[in-house]
This record gives structure tokens, sequence and C-alpha cells, in this order.
């Protein structure tokens, strides 16, 4: 049994984006006051009195898209509207009704399914009074809220709650933690969203050749081999610094996106040279310790031309901090390789969750200090470990108790590093190791040599 849906329409800049935040009690649509920022679908789950819901914000009707996206735009808020259970018709109190509320209300008036009029931006006492004209749209008595201080969210949840069909039990992969969550990051066009589509067999994401269509991250849940995973689209990074606040929020939505996942898929376009905000993007995953996909996409139009040893070398020779990170080749139109992919992305994340016992991490330490023992340090002391223990997971943490760790130079922790990643089950995936000083009580017998 699907979840019912909560579909929030109306014209642009009547607040839909805050009131979605407000409900989620997140920030996750991008609030501007420019109009027309919410393009894609944006969907989210709500427990409200042990019923499960889906809140869905869509782009504004009638929005003169300035990229001339508005026949994809509308597609999305129809998709939205016909998948909705129950409609929140959300007006501006301040603006009263225009034109074009009255279009969306003749539109909404066709259906059979339940509207909630919703009245926002009534900040005060002053305004309740001119929201009563919504009467006249023909749906009740609106619902006065104001998102932004926070007015009358109970009594809008409490009819959200009446509205919603008769209740029935939801599938449990339905409100389930995934199984795996993962970001796909990269700068503009690449074909993020195509891919997403693809994966998810479903029309979520508007792609166009427009650079920039993304403006936002969306989740976009679907299952896989009787799977649930959560794909997150993120907007296309340009180079520079952000030129408007759209993508200042992107570049910052983008970033939270990848800190949250637990697979980052980093995607470049073969026809394309790495640029500076794919270093960018890669040094954010790396700062950030996330298991990552080198993904080349639209390999369908390169294949006859080169081979994909050229393509994986010229991305490593860029990225070497990252060469434990694989490389994929797929065409996101068609869907080549993206199964293969996936199911290495899992494998990633496997990785990131394993632990290795204590007494076997610190044999494998034991025997990298026979075969090549610290460098004598600046004073004139032998740096030491005196055991080793994981004290965490995705990503893998490494703690070393030492002597003096500021003894142990970066080539000599790289070397460990890389004993690490080449006997542990782990290989693929960033490594964490801490060094940190023990205390005189445990320094007095190196636990290695017990």
């Amino acid at each position: 049994m699907s979840l019912p849906q909560v579909s929030i329409v109306g014209r642009p800049n009547v607040g839909k984006s805050s009131i979605f935040n407000w409900l989620a009690g997140r920030r996750l649509a991008i609030v501007d006051d420019m109009a027309g920022v919410t393009r894609d679908r944006m969907t989210f789950l709500i427990n409200e009195k042990d019923r499960y819901f889906e809140i869905v914000d869509t782009g504004g009707i009638g929005i003169n898209d300035v990229d001339e996206l508005d026949e994809e735009i509308e597609h999305q808020i129809e998709l939205g509207i016909q998948g909705a259970d129950v409609l929140m018709f959300v007006v501006d109190a301040r603006d009263g009704i225009t034109p074009l509320d009255r279009s969306v209300a003749k539109r909404l008036r066709k259906l059979e399914k339940p509207v909630l009029l919703v009245a926002n931006k009534c900040d005060g006492d002053n305004w309740e009074t001119q929201a009563s004209e919504f009467f006249a749209l023909g749906f009740g008595q609106p619902i006065l809220v104001s998102a932004k201080n926070n007015r009358r969210k109970s009594m809008l949840t409490e009819a959200l709650h009446e509205s919603l069909p008769p209740e029935s039990q939801p599938d449990a992969k339905e409100i389930e933690d995934p199984d795996m969550k993962f970001v796909i990051v990269g700068r503009r066009n690449v074909g993020k969203s195509t891919f997403i589509n693809t994966l998810s067999e479903a029309d979520r994401m508007i792609v166009s050749e427009v650079a920039g269509t993304t403006r936002d991250s969306v989740d976009v849940r679907f299952e896989m081999d009787g799977k649930t995973m959560v794909a997150i689209d993120t907007p296309g990074l340009r180079r520079g610094k952000s030129r408007t606040d759209i993508d200042f929020y992107g570049t910052h939505r983008a970033h939270r996106s990848i800190r949250h996942a637990d697979v980052a898929l980093m995607m470049f376009d073969c026809t394309q040279r790495i640029s500076k905000v794919d270093r960018k993007l890669c040094n954010y995953i790396e700062q950030n310790y996330k298991p990552c996909v080198f993904v080349v996409n639209k390999w369908d139009k390169m294949a006859e031309h080169m081979e994909t040893q050229r393509w994986a070398d010229y991305i490593h020779d860029n990225f070497p901090s990252m060469a434990c990170c694989p490389v994929a080749f797929v065409t996101g139109l068609t869907g080549q390789n993206c199964k293969r992919l996936m199911n290495h992305a899992q494998m990633l994340f496997k990785q990131s969750l394993y632990r290795v016992p204590t007494p076997r991490l610190n044999r494998i330490v034991k025997e990298a200090l026979v075969r090549h023992p610290p460098p004598i340090a600046s004073n004139r002391r032998r740096p030491k470990i005196y055991y080793a223990s994981q004290i965490g997971v995705s990503p893998p943490t490494i703690m070393l108790k030492c002597n003096n760790p500021d003894s142990f130079s970066k080539t000599y922790r790289r070397y460990l590093l890389g004993v690490f990643r080449d006997t542990l089950d782990f290989g693929e995936v960033p490594i964490r190791m801490v060094l940190e000083a023990s205390s005189s009580s445990e320094s007095q017998e190196e636990l290695l040599d017990t």
C-alpha cells in the first residue's frame, strides 16, 4: 500500500517551499524571493499522530521560467497533482486574490480530491480579516497560517490529518530507513538527473540541455533488487564564486548532501576535460572521508574512440590521493552499466561499515613496524606505537596509541595507511587514522610486543 501524498500547489511566490520546510521541520527546499526557484518535485515523509504521509513541494503554477523550462516544470506539477491524495492550495494573504489564484482554483475544482485552502503570510491579526476573502475561491474557509512566524501549525496539521484517506497499513519499505543513501555530484550538464530517472524508472527530475536546470538537492526514493535506495540529485556547480543566491544555496545543499550520504558518485562527462569544479568537489568528498566511485557518463559517445583504461588513468593522475576509488563507465540515458555501478556502490558502503578485530589489527601493525620501522625523529628518539584499535566506522577509523604523534612523518603515515588498505577488508574506501599520545600508565609496556 503506497503512502498518502499531500501535494503543495499554488502560484509562484506564495510560500509553498516555506510551508514545506515548516511542516518537515528542516531546511530542505530553497526559499528565495525570486519567483520560480522550485522546479523539481521535493518529497518528505511525515509522521503525524502515528499516521505516515508524504508531503510534496511543487513549482509555481503559471511561472514564466527564465530558462524557458515552463513545459518541464508544468509536467512535474501535473505529476504532483495527479499523484496526490490531498491538495494543499496555498495563497498569499497579503496579496489577496489574484487572477492566477482564480486560474489555479478553477483547475483544482475539476479534480475529485480534497483541497485544503491555506492562506500563508498571515504574520499578524491585521491580515486575517483580509484573508477571509479567499472563501470566494470555493474551497471553504481558508486556514490562516504564517510559516515564517510559526503561526497555527497545529491547526494545519490537524486539518491535513482529517483530510487523509482512510488509514491503511503502509509498506514497511516506505517508512524504514533506506538500505543505502548515495549522492550524485558533478558540474553542470554531466547527466546526473538523467541517471537518476533511469535508476528510479520514473520521470522524477527535469532533464534539459539548459545548464543549471536542477537548483536544489532532491531525494529520490526507489527500490532495486528488493533494497530501498535514496538517490540525492544535486545542482551542477559552476566555476568561480556564486553569482546569485541560488548558486550559493545550490553549493551549500550539494556539500550538505555529500556529508549526509553513505556513498558519493562523482560524475564526469567523458566528452569534457576534468575542470577546477571537479577538483573542488573531489577535494570536499575526500575531506569528508566519503566512499566514492568516479562515474564516467555518456560513454556511448566515446567507447569507439578511447579505451576505458586511458580515462581511468586520466582520473587517477588528476586525483592521486583518491587512487583507491574505483572508476565506472556508464551511459545514464540507456542505463548501460548502471546496475553494475550500483552493486559496486553497495559493496563500498559495506566496506565502510566493516570492523577489524583488535588482535588482528595489532598483528598487522606489529608486522608493519618490523618490516619498516619509523625513522628516528628530530629528538633522536624512535617513535613507538603501543597498540591499535578501530574506534569507528563509515569511515573506518583506526586509532594508534603512541609515545609522540608528531614524530611520525607524513610519509610514514601514508605507509601505514597503505598497509591497512592492502591487508584489511576496506581497500576501496577512505580510512581515517588517528595518532594519539598514550598516558604514562599505557606506555609502561608496548602492548604490541605481548
